[in-house]
């Protein structure tokens, strides 16, 4: 070990090759000072092709107080920009499954003017370069935003905005025999009606197109849903001996085999820290099926200083998703009525759900008078399944749905 050890000293520390490094390391540092959003876009760019290291770039350039902007078809190039000294574009040409010819022949047809809808872009630019798939990576990234808002709407869109701009083209080498006025142009420029995407549905888009979510976190989904629960943030984190709760999205994932068996390393990352959690080959042989990317994870377990690598390492003792959290812990189903009373409409609602031991249910009660709070009888007690919360969090809106958590061991 040590003859190994020589060896590399003969070359680690070599003079001129430590001065070579120290003077780049003094250069770049002095662009990330006094130029940072052009020393930003300049090194996204040269990475736009590995979504890992654009996300690295991207979280470092938040933690130094930069702005990133989202894509936008009619303020973006090809690469990241310097729009001031603090912020920064998000190059088209860093959304998957586009690639250069088409954002190219996309910022030609820009000379022209900025679009005005998706039905301005498609007649505009050349459909043998920009085809379906590369517009429908363009709203999921959010390049669409400024010209329309609702994703859903842009992305059903799509395909009859290319068949009417082709419609277009072939009518306009026609004459009409009557001088008549051509009105192809207004086929499908009016978008399909659709619902917008949720917030979850809208992060995991963005993640198919960018490599990950740019415009939040996907815990932020969650976060609401598990505010009574008395979870540690992972940015709180401090090694014990007792046991603690915590929850995070799974952002990757490895197998590893040991003595014991397999076992896995998950990166649980909650938006404030990130950490490792092993899981035992008996756990992750009954949950296997939760521990997949991008999926919600509620922990219990030890946490403790990992010597070697340094940090924290967690090793779990259990391991919920949210339906089996609230399924195990859910006390009470809390509905603000929001001034949308309606006994008939309640009864309708929780009905399909009733079932004996299991959660509670409380209203919120208020008029100009005075506010309580009225329990509903045993008899009404529910299922807290996903459907009936989106069923409530739509006609009640979701934050006044909530679900009350007890009975939780090991809290801190």
């Amino acid at each position: 070990l040590f003859d190994l050890m020589e060896k590399f000293a003969g070359y680690g520390f070599n003079r001129s090759h430590a001065a070579a490094y120290a003077l780049l390391a003094y250069q770049t540092a002095y662009m990330k000072a006094h130029h940072p959003a052009a020393f930003m876009a300049a090194n996204l760019s040269l990475v736009m092709d590995d979504t890992d290291k654009v996300r690295m770039f991207r979280d470092d350039a938040v933690a130094n107080g930069l702005t990133l902007l989202p894509p936008d078809v009619n303020a973006s190039g090809y690469r990241f920009v310097p729009v001031d000294a603090r912020t920064l574009r998000y190059g088209l040409g860093a959304v998957r499954g586009t690639g250069e010819s088409a954002i190219n022949a996309i910022l030609e047809a820009r000379r022209g003017g900025p679009f005005t809808s998706l039905a301005d872009l498609c007649l505009r630019v050349d459909k043998r370069m920009v085809n379906r798939r590369v517009l429908e990576a363009l709203v999921r990234a959010g390049a669409f935003d400024a010209l329309a808002p609702n994703r859903a709407s842009l992305f059903a869109s799509v395909g009859r905005a290319l068949e009417a701009a082709e419609q277009r083209e072939r009518m306009a080498a026609q004459v009409s025999l009557f001088g008549d006025g051509d009105d192809t142009g207004r086929v499908g420029a009016e978008l399909v009606d659709a619902k917008p995407w949720d917030r979850r549905q809208t992060l995991m888009e963005e993640k198919s197109a960018l490599g990950f979510a740019l415009s939040g976190h996907l815990f932020s989904v969650y976060e609401r849903e598990l505010e009574g629960f008395p979870r540690v943030a992972l940015a709180r984190l401090q090694a014990a001996e007792h046991r603690v709760w915590l929850a995070g999205v799974v952002n990757a994932a490895r197998v590893q085999m040991t003595r014991r068996g397999r076992m896995m390393v998950v990166l649980l990352d909650d938006g404030s820290a990130q950490v490792e959690l092993t899981v035992f080959n008996e756990l992750f042989e009954r949950h296997r099926d939760k521990l997949k990317e991008d999926a919600l994870l509620v922990v219990q377990g030890k946490v403790q200083r990992d010597e070697f690598a340094g940090g924290l390492r967690v090793t779990a003792d259990e391991l919920y998703d949210l339906a089996g959290l609230r399924a195990r812990f859910a006390a009470r189903l809390r509905l603000e009525m929001n001034g949308q009373s309606d006994a008939r409409r309640l009864k309708e609602v929780l009905a399909p759900y009733r079932t004996d031991g299991a959660c509670a249910v409380s209203v919120l009660y208020e008029n100009g008078a005075a506010v309580c709070e009225v329990a509903l009888g045993d008899a009404w007690r529910v299922r807290p399944d996903a459907q009936l919360l989106e069923h409530l969090g739509a006609w009640l809106e979701p934050q006044n749905v909530r679900i009350v958590y007890a009975g939780v061991s090991g809290a801190s």
